[in-house]
């Protein structure tokens, strides 16, 4: 489980550093060049305080486990993007020069470079935090039977196999378009600010509260096992009733996780590209 976020954070954090390192500020600054792993380690911290949410303020039942999730990815982003602002101490107070896009021949020509702050690295990992937010809230719109969607396509069920298939698919391409439109922006913001190395970033902010991300994408096969465990072994209606409404709400968090995962893909596949043409040094 998670193998998917995993690897895109273990990716997004290599392709920053193989960028950060064509940067002489970020190598002569102190402790700059880990400006990624600071990322992450401050997305650890953010999300082992978030859970407490969870636990402490919610009452969590079968029925609000949807919104109980809503908000700890709600809580998460905004104490993360506080949390962020610290870290801006170990670069460069100057700035620094990275590639604008990544290329990095034997000579590196001034109109090349992308002068980027303190803040321009902010607003990179914003970008990417903020994104996958508001992909996480359009996949439990379109996947929660809480919503206009789910329960319009059940509807259509009731009038036989073609509106189900016809329904089914505009709403799967209806779904897409803000999670495009937001990853889109995304990229243009990153790479306006830094090249490469602010794609890299983005991701990084996208899959900055891992930890939840990974909680709210292992609930739902848990939870679909429970269910399954209760039929087998004959338990009580209300048991199995029970267990039906937390797979519908499973069901909804594996699809938000499998959202910050295709989303931080499309990051990471750029920013892997920057980081491998840095690497072979094609002009």
């Amino acid at each position: 489980m998670g193998a998917d976020l995993f690897g895109s954070l273990a990716e997004s954090t290599c392709a920053a550093l193989v960028v950060g390192a064509t940067s002489n500020e970020l190598l002569e600054h102190p402790n700059a060049m880990y400006f990624p792993l600071i990322i992450t380690a401050a997305g650890i911290i953010v999300s082992f305080f978030t859970q407490f949410f969870a636990t402490n303020f919610f009452r969590i039942k079968h029925d609000n486990v949807e919104t109980v999730v809503k908000w700890q990815l709600i809580i998460s982003t905004v104490l993360m993007s506080g949390a962020l602002i610290g870290t801006l101490e170990v670069l460069p107070v100057d700035g620094f020069y990275i590639p604008k896009s990544g290329f990095f021949g034997n000579n590196i020509e001034v109109a090349n470079l992308i002068h980027c702050d303190r803040w321009r690295a902010y607003g990179c990992i914003m970008s990417g935090l903020w994104s996958g937010l508001i992909i996480g809230w359009i996949t439990e719109i379109y996947t929660s039977n809480a919503y206009s969607p789910v329960q319009d396509l059940a509807e259509a069920c009731r009038m036989g196999a073609a509106p189900n298939i016809i329904l089914g698919l505009a709403l799967g391409y209806m779904s897409t378009i803000i999670p495009v439109l937001c990853v889109a922006i995304t990229i243009y913001i990153s790479f306006t600010f830094a090249g490469m190395y602010g794609i890299a970033l983005a991701a990084l902010g996208m899959l900055g509260c891992l930890p939840i991300a990974l909680s709210i994408d292992g609930y739902g096969p848990i939870s679909d096992n429970a269910g399954g465990i209760a039929e087998m072994t004959g338990l009580h209606k209300s048991v199995r009733a029970a267990t039906d409404k937390l797979d519908a709400a499973g069901n909804t968090t594996a699809a938000i996780g499998k959202g910050f995962a295709i989303g931080s893909a499309c990051l990471v596949s750029l920013a892997l590209f920057g980081a491998y043409v840095t690497k072979a040094q094609i002009p």
